[in-house]
This record gives C-alpha cells, sequence and structure tokens, in this order.
C-alpha cells in the first residue's frame, strides 16, 4: 500500500499540533505501508515564507515532496476577510477568498495531487481548514482521507467545509466531540469515520531529578507546554494562577514550557523556560505535580495524553468540550469553568495526594487502552483497508457556479458555530448507530474520580 501524507508544514523542528500529528502518523505508518509527504516549503504559519526549498527531501527516512506557496500571508487582508465571513452575511466566494488568505496557497501542491493521486492508495489530508485539503482532497477524488483536527472555533461554521466532510472516503477524528461537530455541521453520518486520535514517543524512564536540577526548579509545581498565546487560553490562565497566588492558596509554581506570543508575568513562582527538546519537555512533565490545559479550542491534546501516559493528573478548561470530555472519560483529570474553581481545584490537586495520584492512575490506564501506538496504528489500518476493499461513493458534489458562488446567502460563521450542539460526549450506546450520544447532563465540575 502506497500513502501520501498531505499537510500545511512538515519537518522535525515543527511542533505545531496538527504538524506533528501528521509527522507522527506517516513515521508509524511507514512501518506497514510507503508513505510519502506532500507539504510546501513554508515552515512559520505565521507568514507562510518559503523557508524551504522546493522539490525533494528526506525526514527522519521519510521522503518529502515540497510545494511553493504562492504568496506569504498579509495579515490585514486575512483579518478583513474574516471579519466579513466570521461576522456577517457574505457569500461562498468570499468564504474562497478567506481561504487564500489564511494559506498557505499552493496551486503547485494541488496541481501535482491533481496529476498523480493515481499513484497512492489513498491520500491523508491533515487539517480541513487549509488551502490543500480543501482544493487536495477535489483534486484527489476518491482516494481522499481526512483527518480534520478540526475545533469549535469560527472556521467549522464556514460553509464551503460541510461539502469536503459528505465526499471524502473516511473521517479520522481526534475525539468524540468532534466527531459530533463535525456530523452536526455537515451531515457526514454515512461517510465511514473512527476516532483514533493519536499516540505519543513517551520515553520509557524519564528523569525528573534531572529536570529539576538542570533548571533549577525546587518544590512542587504545575507545568503548561504549549504556545504561549492569548488563542490557547494563556491570557486567562496568567489571571487565574495570580489569584491562586494573592490568595496563598498553595505552594506551586506555574512553569511554562514552549515559544511565547506574549509578556510574561514577573512573579517569581512563574517561569518560563521557552521551547524545551523532547527529553527535558518530558521529564518535566514526569516531574510535576500536575499539568494544565487551560485552551477553549482543542480536537484533542496530546500533551494531556502524554502527561496520562506518565501518570500525572490533568486540570483542564471545562470550557473546552474536548478537554472535558477527555477528562471525564479517563477519569484522569479535573475541569474548571471560572476563577474561584480554578484556585479550588489546584489547592484540592496539591493537598490531596490520594485524589493526584488516583488521577494520574487513570490517566495511565486510559492512555494505554486508546492512545498507544499499535492501537493507534491497527485503527487506521483497519480504515484503509476496508477501503480498498469498498466501492467508492458518488462523485465530489459539484462546486457552485459563478452567480451561485456570488449569492450573499451564508450565514455569519459565528451564528452557525453558536446553534451547534455543545458538550462533551457520553459513552456510545451499546448496539447503536455511528452516532455518538450527548451527554444528557453537565456533569459536576472537579468531580472526584470513580
Amino acid at each position: 500500500m502506497k500513502l501520501a501524507v498531505v499537510v500545511q508544514r512538515y519537518g522535525q523542528g515543527i511542533n505545531g499540533g496538527a504538524e506533528l500529528h501528521a509527522r507522527y502518523i506517516a513515521e508509524h505508518l511507514a512501518r506497514h505501508a510507503e508513505v510519502e509527504v506532500v507539504t510546501t516549503c513554508a515552515t512559520d504559519y505565521v507568514t507562510w515564507r518559503n523557508d524551504l526549498d522546493a522539490g525533494s527531501d528526506t525526514v527522519n527516512n521519510i521522503p518529502v515532496r515540497r510545494f511553493r506557496v504562492r504568496h506569504e500571508r498579509d495579515p490585514r487582508l486575512f483579518a478583513r476577510r474574516s471579519e466579513r465571513v466570521f461576522e456577517r452575511r457574505h457569500s461562498l466566494d468570499d468564504e474562497l477568498k478567506w481561504l487564500d488568505a489564511e494559506g498557505p496557497t499552493s496551486p503547485a501542491l494541488v496541481n501535482y495531487l491533481r496529476r498523480h493521486h493515481g499513484d497512492y492508495d489513498f491520500c491523508l489530508f491533515f487539517s480541513y481548514r487549509y488551502y490543500q485539503s480543501y482544493h487536495g482532497a477535489r483534486a484527489a477524488r476518491g482516494r481522499a482521507v481526512l483527518v480534520p483536527t478540526a475545533e469549535r472555533d469560527e472556521t467549522i461554521g464556514l460553509s464551503v467545509f460541510p461539502p469536503l466532510f459528505r465526499t471524502v472516503r473516511a473521517i479520522m477524528y481526534n475525539s468524540p466531540e468532534e466527531r459530533a461537530m463535525i456530523q452536526a455541521v455537515s451531515g457526514n453520518q454515512s461517510v465511514p469515520g473512527v476516532v483514533v486520535g493519536i499516540g505519543s514517543d513517551v520515553p520509557g524512564n524519564p528523569q525528573p531529578s534531572r529536570f529539576r536540577q538542570k533548571f533549577d526548579i525546587r518544590g512542587p509545581f504545575a507545568v503548561y507546554v504549549g504556545r504561549v498565546d492569548r488563542n490557547k487560553g494563556c491570557t486567562e490562565l496568567f489571571e487565574f494562577f495570580e489569584r491562586y497566588l494573592r490568595e496563598k492558596a498553595g505552594r506551586l509554581t506555574l512553569v511554562l514550557i514552549g515559544q511565547s506570543l506574549l509578556p510574561i508575568p514577573g512573579d517569581p513562582r512563574i517561569r518560563h523556560l521557552g521551547f524545551l527538546n523532547d527529553a527535558d519537555k518530558f521529564d518535566a512533565v514526569a516531574a510535576a505535580d500536575l499539568l494544565i490545559m487551560p485552551s477553549f479550542y482543542e480536537s484533542l491534546s496530546m500533551v494531556a495524553l502524554e502527561a496520562w501516559a506518565l501518570g500525572r493528573p490533568v486540570l483542564a478548561n471545562g470550557k473546552c468540550d474536548v478537554l472535558k470530555g477527555q477528562c471525564l472519560r479517563s477519569n484522569g483529570g479535573l475541569f474548571y469553568e471560572n476563577e474561584a474553581e480554578f484556585v479550588e481545584t489546584m489547592r484540592s490537586l496539591e493537598q490531596n495526594r490520594w485524589l493526584a495520584g488516583t488521577l494520574g492512575r487513570n490517566g495511565r490506564q486510559f492512555y494505554r487502552e486508546h492512545y498507544d501506538w499499535p492501537v493507534i496504528e491497527r485503527k487506521y489500518l483497519d480504515v484503509l483497508l476496508r477501503l480498498s476493499s469498498a466501492t467508492p461513493a458518488g462523485p465530489a458534489e459539484p462546486e457552485p457556479g459563478w452567480f451561485a458562488r456570488r449569492r450573499r446567502d451564508c450565514a455569519a460563521a459565528q451564528e452557525v458555530v453558536a446553534r451547534l450542539p455543545a458538550g462533551p460526549v457520553g459513552p456510545r450506546r451499546s448496539g447503536g448507530g455511528q452516532r455518538p450520544e450527548a451527554a444528557a447532563q453537565t456533569p459536576e465540575r472537579g468531580r472526584r474520580p470513580a
């Protein structure tokens, strides 16, 4: 079997969630199939500048084809087009212009897939919201499998994407919440799909004391791993943690790991270590008392899974359906929805060692059952093998004509998202249909493990 992994940027030093997800999947599927990556020359997700040469490359023994991006992102143009499609009634043409402004716009990549998609058994497209997935999946026709990595933000409310969700061969979802959201917005229940997620190469023997000695960290601490960014909930995290400090609720220090796009508060109990290599990152998580995930928007939290693999409890933003659902299904974490709950759940995890330990053990078992690499690899291979013996569905939905694309009959994306059902997804009913059932009631925040 020959597979193409199609993603917006790719490389050993590129650690964005979807891009790292794509690299992990490419490297693990290469144990079972011939894998080639199709991507752009960009490394920066803000500018989409052509930092790398077009042509053939190799990353960790995986062949990579790179194609040039036609233009860098113009932030002001992208902001104007985002405001139009997210906040006002607009046309499909407005949305296609938004897609072009978002980037990375690479007609060369799409033209390659149009000419050569028959060289592959399947093309796995990562991140539905980008140019290469929207146009590339159409170019690859009956060979497109989508890994959407969709979050509950305004983009999911755009009208151009439901046809994409309905016409790919299959969808590999990150979470039950992502599947429920995409099915609600597109009505694609007939498209084969499975909740897979992603594994991680977690070391078997991390060294917590090595981390503490290297970075001179003494005493208990909570760790955040990821881009320090308003869009990741870090502004609210700083506000909430500063209240924790003012109330003298405990002795925890907040350790931040990752590139920062925000000013870091000056309190000595907020330590920013910057970007760390994988060894230091895993040592840090193993040394921490807990991991904090403050993001409002996730399709799956890889770092939460890594914390659970290392037996650490997670404290998550309960306003993110995916994080809340992960905590409930794993019984491996607590969640908060306001400042007071943040302080009290921090206090509970610090002072109740039985609670923290039980959550961590539950999380480790959850990771082993659902996210160990043999589990992930088998889910991908099972889907691809079933598709190999199945007859492809009919042709892709035709694109609207010139006049239809310019009719301003698309609702503001914010309004579409506001109408979507919300909340974590509960366990699927035995013998039920393909669609999971949403939890009937909002569970108690910060509940103790069963």
